[in-house]
């Protein structure tokens, strides 16, 4: 793991510098000595026991919180919480522009412009469905078309598919590589699922029980699939395994 401080030289566009943090709460420590980078582009997912410290990550990386030492450099970013938060009341090609129209934007280009974007993704017919009307996998595809739309190049995603079954959660990570391949943003995913971690990431960060620390960081082996972001079977299953040997590890300790 990086030395304290070592990574303390300021982020070009696109990247995140996460170094040397520390994040308590009252007499809790949540996090410590805590450090990473992510390369503009580059797709990072962190898995770690509950309570470890994921969420406080992206919230740090989105200014929501601030650390209690170390820094924290990064352009605007943008969280994805792990519910879709969609509202009843909009449509989803309303739902989807919201941050355009939250910028200025007038409304009737925001909803075209997010009718486009919903196209691109498959719902092309849903552009004025209800909420109600969508199923989990939709409100899925609108919630990331919110967060795509909001311009920003740093994407934070909080458990995006944790809510989902079994099957309409495989189709939404396949679907969502497609995006990643076609729409690259520098991507942090925190998610409770190894493989998932493996079959979206770049690298997958090991983090520690509270408080939290990166424990192991594992590049997900290559060549990758047609599409240019999902990588082999074989190196889903390698990476999963070194995930949870280091998780087993840590727990044991």
């Amino acid at each position: 793991m990086p030395a304290k401080g070592a990574m303390a030289q300021a982020a070009t566009a696109g990247e995140i510098v996460v170094d040397a943090v520390r994040r308590t709460f009252g007499d809790r420590t949540v996090l410590n000595d805590t450090s990473f980078r992510v390369a503009a582009g580059e797709v990072v997912a962190i898995v770690g026991a509950s309570g470890a410290g994921k969420s406080t990550i992206l919230e740090l990386i989105c200014g929501l919180q601030r650390p209690d030492a170390g820094t924290v450099t990064a352009d605007r970013a943008v969280l994805m919480p792990q519910h879709d938060a969609l509202f009843p009341w909009l449509d989803a090609a309303a739902n989807a522009a919201l941050p355009l129209r939250l910028a200025g934007v007038p409304q009737r280009e925001a909803a075209q412009q997010g009718a486009a974007l919903l196209g691109q993704l498959g719902l092309a017919d849903f552009a004025a469905a209800r909420t109600w009307e969508l199923s989990g996998g939709m409100r899925q595809r609108v919630a990331v078309a919110r967060t795509l739309l909001s311009g920003a190049p740093i994407l934070c995603l909080d458990e995006p598919f944790g809510a989902l079954d079994a099957i309409t959660r495989a189709e939404t990570q396949r679907w969502f590589a497609g995006v990643l391949a076609q729409t690259p943003r520098t991507t942090v995913l925190v998610t409770h699922d190894v493989e998932e971690a493996a079959l979206l990431g770049d690298r997958v960060l090991v983090l520690s029980p509270r408080p939290g620390t990166i424990i192991a960081e594992l590049p997900v082996g290559s060549p990758r699939g047609p599409d240019g972001r999902s990588p082999t079977e074989t190196a889903v299953l390698d990476t999963r395994a070194a995930a949870l040997d280091a998780l087993r590890e840590t727990a044991a300790a």
